[in-house]
């Protein structure tokens, strides 16, 4: 029996047939599955990441880190979600969505809880980077899994919830970040991220492949016996013709913008809201969770405009919003203004997250969709890993305030990029999907 609606429009069957309005088919118990699974992998990268921001100022004095050093901790971990995300992605499209999600989830959490044996920078560094090749393999499996898990014209909400995981792992170490550093240090903090492993285990014996990957594998299989030949994971498709092109490099902007925004705002915010207004260590967890949980809200109000009025109107609503956003709250001063202004900056500036998810699952074929989710989105972290520098440096140079200001540039930038991409809202996902 199909979990979603993924066969072509012009099918035979659906002459014979009279279905429910395509909004209308329900989500497969499956497809439920599919979602929490992706949405707990990715609430522990947004766990992870956070708990480095609140625990930094503590491992900068226990290690004897320099600004410099210190800075550049989220950066390596991005970059190793580049190469994690190159490896993952293209082992998804190999051998499968569910298995590999677990891998990386494994992989993750053991170098995360191995981060707490750290006593230099080096060691430190490491951890860090091996942490991040885990992380970059749950973004586009995850997204991937989801999108070929549910209906088509509901598909941006999948995507949209499993955004939400990476909300709840990040409020997660907002609220517990400041109790746990008072009582076990930093080092218990990246303990508790040793957790996940056993919950991805959990997971993944209960969780099947999605059709639309079993079909194709079968399809591809059987070509490869007429032909003799192995079948490989190309990254020339993601740059097959023109089209393709200009919409990959259209993506790789998006995901940029989106990273660097984030990671510029959310590693650097709770030492603003220190700094800047002398807020403690708990207010400023306090603060930061709020935002946290305006990015939640928009991102459930991106899935529902993107699959009612389409992909490219939704960004573009979402991407005015957060250059807006981001001015205003750089220069607010009261604490409920704060926290008000917080909330909406993080509705708009990371809202569009789950969005990546349905836009790249549409714009490429069954044989690379994954690879494509992992390589595009983490190339962005890898732009967006430079962000907690670049701010710092500016920061130095022009105060917090204005550093955070000037990042509503990048969301002009990311309102022109859509134009490369081209509008596919909706379309079916099987093996012929692509531009």
């Amino acid at each position: 029996m199909r979990d979603v609606d993924d066969t072509p429009m012009n099918d035979a069957s659906t002459a014979t047939a009279a279905p429910a309005a395509p909004q209308d088919v329900p989500v497969s118990s499956y497809g439920k599955k599919a979602v929490l699974a992706s949405s707990i992998g990715y609430a522990m990268d947004g766990f992870d990441l956070l708990i480095l921001g609140f625990a930094l100022s503590a491992i900068t004095a226990e290690l004897h880190l320099s600004n410099g050093e210190a800075g550049s901790l989220a950066t390596i971990t991005l970059f190793g979600a580049v190469l994690g995300g190159l490896v993952f992605g293209v082992l998804a499209d190999r051998i499968g969505r569910v298995k590999v999600l677990t891998y990386s989830v494994v992989f993750f959490a053991v170098f995360t809880g191995l981060t707490a044996l750290a006593d230099s920078y080096t060691e430190f560094a490491v951890y860090r980077f091996l942490a991040g090749v885990g992380i970059g393999g749950e973004f586009g499996v995850g997204m991937t899994l989801a999108a070929e898990a549910w209906p088509t014209r509901k598909r941006a909400r999948a995507t949209a919830l499993v955004g939400l995981g990476w909300q709840a792992g990040v409020l997660l170490a907002a609220l517990i970040s400041a109790p746990v550093l008072t009582h076990w240090g930093w080092r218990g903090l990246f303990l508790l991220g040793a957790l996940p492993a056993v919950v991805a285990v959990v997971f993944r014996s209960r969780l099947r492949e999605p059709e639309t990957f079993t079909e194709h594998r079968s399809r591809q299989a059987a070509r490869t016996a007429e032909t003799r030949t192995t079948a490989r994971v190309s990254l020339r498709l993601l740059v097959a013709d023109a089209k393709t092109a200009r919409a990959t490099a259209g993506v790789l902007v998006l995901t940029s913008v989106q990273n660097f925004g984030y990671y510029g705002i959310m590693i650097w915010l709770p030492t603003y809201l220190s700094k800047e207004f002398g807020y403690s260590l708990t207010k400023s967890g306090l603060w930061t969770a709020v935002t946290v949980v305006g990015m939640a809200a928009g991102g459930l109000v991106f899935g529902q405009l993107a699959d009612r009025m389409g992909r490219r109107r939704a960004f573009w609503i979402f991407q005015f919003g957060s250059a807006v956003s981001v001015l205003v709250y750089s220069q607010l001063t009261s604490g409920w203004a704060l926290m008000v202004g917080g909330a909406v900056m993080g509705a708009f500036a990371n809202g569009m997250i789950g969005g990546y998810g349905a836009l790249m699952a549409e714009l490429y074929p069954t044989e690379v969709r994954a690879t494509a989710q992992n390589v595009l989105f983490n190339l962005g972290r890898a732009v967006g890993g430079f962000a907690p520098v670049v701010v710092a440096l500016a920061a130095a140079s022009v105060g917090f305030g204005t550093a955070i200001a000037l990042l509503a540039i990048i969301y002009v930038v990311d309102m022109a990029a859509m134009l490369l991409i081209p509008e596919r809202n909706a379309t079916p996902l099987n093996a012929g999907s692509g531009l």
